[in-house]
């Protein structure tokens, strides 16, 4: 290595996390490109002037991080950029339910016998009775998503006012939704807009859509509720970085 930076002991910053700091900028500069072998552990301790505990710290944290990988033997490599592993969040989503502007206006709430459609997604007979609840969300009365969503009718839990309000779906993508739910599957697919779904939204049927379909597990990991959040393709973007940013793109 051609730099020689000792690590700042008087920073409160861990030696670990500094050494991991620094390799990590030599890769954003492009110094260490993908595919590129990192100096060996005791190249490292010398060039820090560190201990090997805190080499191999680093370098877990760098692994930990997805941006380095080690091969027994071999020594430590830059990973290149995965496009197949890149994942996207939802959180244009989440912006828009986070929302406080944001208004859930309830179009339906009432028990029905569930659709072959809906029975097959909470595991429940054709003519068992669902709690089908439909929402159009709304900003400064204008059409941002319709919500559908259909609950397992539980007798002995009757539905209550909370479960109605746009909290109750902060909660639910939040993360703070109570102790009923243990785990969720969420799934976003195009689709063309149905007449009511369009009549709702301000648009044209047979317009393109994003939807996200979301199914939520009871702790008997049973389907609790199964819904779709429909909204007009410019409404939501999904956006991801595979590799590692420089500090422009960080920004």
């Amino acid at each position: 290595m051609s730099r020689r930076t000792p690590i700042d002991r008087s920073s409160f910053e861990p030696p670990y996390a500094q050494l991991a700091r620094k390799v990590r900028e030599r890769i954003e500069q492009g110094e260490y490109r993908p595919g590129d072998r990192l100096p060996s552990e005791a190249e490292l301790c010398a060039a820090f002037d560190v201990s090997p505990m805190t080499v191999r710290r680093a370098i877990a944290e760098l692994v930990r991080e997805d941006a380095v990988f080690t091969e027994h033997g071999r020594g430590t490599f830059v990973k290149p950029p995965q496009l197949a592993a890149a994942s996207f969040d939802l959180s244009d989503l989440m912006r828009y339910i986070a929302d406080p502007s944001i208004e859930a206006r309830i179009l339906e709430a009432r028990i029905v016998s569930a659709s072959p459609r809906v029975a097959e997604k909470l595991g429940v007979a054709g003519d068992d009775r669902v709690i089908a609840i439909k929402r159009l969300l709304l900003r400064d009365e204008e059409p941002v998503f319709y919500h559908s969503e259909y609950l397992v009718f539980d007798p002995a839990r009757p539905l209550v006012e909370a479960q109605l309000e746009m909290t109750a779906l902060r909660d639910l993508f939040s993360g703070t939704a109570g102790s009923d739910l243990k785990y969720g599957r969420l799934t976003l697919h195009a689709s063309a807009l149905t007449e009511p779904e369009a009549a709702h939204l301000g648009d044209v049927a047979g317009t393109l859509a994003w939807v996200v379909e979301h199914l939520f597990y009871d702790f008997d990991d049973r389907p609790e509720s199964w819904g779709r959040f429909v909204g007009r393709a410019d409404r939501l973007s999904f956006t991801t970085t595979v590799g590692i940013p420089g500090p422009a793109e960080k920004e």
